[in-house]
């Protein structure tokens, strides 16, 4: 009996250790990832400069319980989803104030 219950045991280690492995990479970051981004869309307020997820630019004029309404260009305003807002333009330019991107590749790394 001894010998059945420490090759279940032996069996599951290896099963606990990939489980906690798995929430440490993939579960715990994409959590924060989440998170970071509702604090991002809670602090959007009228006048901010935004980029949706289909790459529209647009100035927030409008603020609705479960969406926004952004001016794209003079008059022409679109209501959208507050989740499909990406990140805000920063006044530096048009890129995210922290970008999680893959690393460059130089052009004479490529051949």
């Amino acid at each position: 009996m001894g010998n059945q219950q420490q090759g279940l045991l032996g069996m599951l280690m290896p099963l606990a250790l990939f489980v906690v492995i798995f929430y440490f990479l993939i579960i715990r970051p994409q959590k924060k990832k989440q998170k970071a981004h509702e604090e991002m869309l809670a602090s959007i307020s009228r006048g901010d400069k935004v980029v949706t997820a289909g790459g529209f630019f647009g100035t927030v004029r409008d603020i609705l319980d479960d969406s926004f309404i952004i001016e794209v260009a003079d008059g022409v305003k679109m209501r959208i989803l507050k989740g499909s807002i990406s990140y805000k333009r920063t006044s530096e330019g048009d890129k995210p104030k922290k970008q999680d991107s893959a690393p460059q590749v130089d052009q004479k790394d490529k051949d």
